[in-house]
């Protein structure tokens, strides 16, 4: 059986809307407690809580439905996008809580057991260690995890310091979700797919340094909302507003191709992104549609987006500008 048949959604593309998440939680009482340097308000990667002068926790969870059908690449996918949210926020991870849900009649232990290990050497390879989980039955399976890591309180990135001037920098290239929509409809290559995998299980740890080194005013990661969602969340926190260059942005070998074909690679992720953005965004007549559903694409385990003053490897992608808050320019 493969697990792509047995998810509603793919990935982070199965994330509730954005819209209706923050009209959901603008009733909840924010947090006031002055240890709290990273709370929900700015719809951040993750919260920041001052233990000591010197030591902040970074906490942060994530878990989603099949994204590939190999259970290994699927852990593995797993675990690198919910450690990304702490690489996203300057700090380093240190422990990571299994979340699980699968049906141990319908699968079998072995697939589980895939699954599992495959978050295990994600986690170990960023240097951090697995102490726990929890586990429910469900139909459907999902797999995730709640990490912890640790950051000085005076290196904090957070989503809300970028400035007007700055670039606007990503570290990977974009197309997940429309690649792996593909593949679970049949239509995406081989190749596209070992992209995909590739891209989305690599730990974004020599992106922080990179964006460290650059003097990055604010930091974010692309993952379920898509680039426009996250670099308006980012926009939106920071007070300015951004533009966006189409043709800069880089695509996962074969997205392009694929999202050229509405019906067979965009999910239902994609097109509630592509709604919300369109509250907030802008396109210039000349962006071709592939290139404006390649920035809503619900991305999983996506790089980082930085707000750099400096030069920065990676692809620059746009610039900060003065502007309303969240207003974003695509060109």
């Amino acid at each position: 059986m493969r697990l792509t048949e047995l998810s509603h959604g793919a990935g982070c593309g199965c994330k509730l809307p954005a819209a209706a998440v923050r009209e959901i939680v603008a009733d909840l009482p924010p947090p006031d407690d002055p240890r709290l340097l990273v709370g929900p308000g700015t719809a951040d990667d993750a919260g920041v809580w001052r233990l000591s002068d010197d030591t902040a926790l970074v906490q942060t969870v994530d878990f989603f439905t099949p994204i590939v059908d190999d259970p290994y690449a699927f852990g593995r996918i797993v675990a690198t996008n919910a450690l990304s949210d702490v690489y996203a926020m300057g700090g380093r991870p240190v422990t990571a809580l299994n979340l699980v849900a699968y049906s141990l009649d319908a699968l079998g232990p072995d697939v589980l057991r895939a699954i599992l290990r495959g978050g295990h050497d994600a986690v170990t390879a960023a240097g951090a260690t697995i102490v726990g989980g929890h586990s429910i039955d469900d139909p459907e399976p999902k797999y995730g995890l709640a990490v912890t890591g640790v950051v000085h309180p005076r290196e904090v990135l957070s989503n809300a310091g970028a400035r007007p001037g700055d670039a606007l920098v990503l570290t990977k290239p974009l197309g997940a979700g429309a690649v792996a929509t593909a593949a679970k409809r049949g239509a995406a290559s081989d190749a596209s797919l070992a992209h995909a995998i590739e891209v989305m299980t690599t730990l974004n740890a020599d992106g922080l340094d990179r964006a460290r080194a650059a003097g990055a005013h604010a930091l974010t990661d692309v993952t379920g909302y898509g680039l426009l969602g996250h670099a308006h969340e980012l926009a939106e926190a920071s007070g300015v507003a951004v533009e966006i260059d189409a043709h800069a942005v880089p695509a996962i070998a074969g997205a392009l191709e694929l999202l050229g074909e509405e019906e067979m690679s965009v999910s239902g992720g994609a097109r509630r992104n592509a709604e919300w953005a369109a509250t907030f965004a802008s396109f210039a007549d000349a962006v071709p549609p592939a290139r404006r559903r390649l920035l809503a694409d619900p991305m999983t385990s996506g790089g980082l987006l930085a707000a750099t003053p400096a030069a920065m490897e990676g692809w620059t992608v746009g610039r900060v500008v003065a502007g309303p808050a969240g207003e974003i320019r695509v060109v």
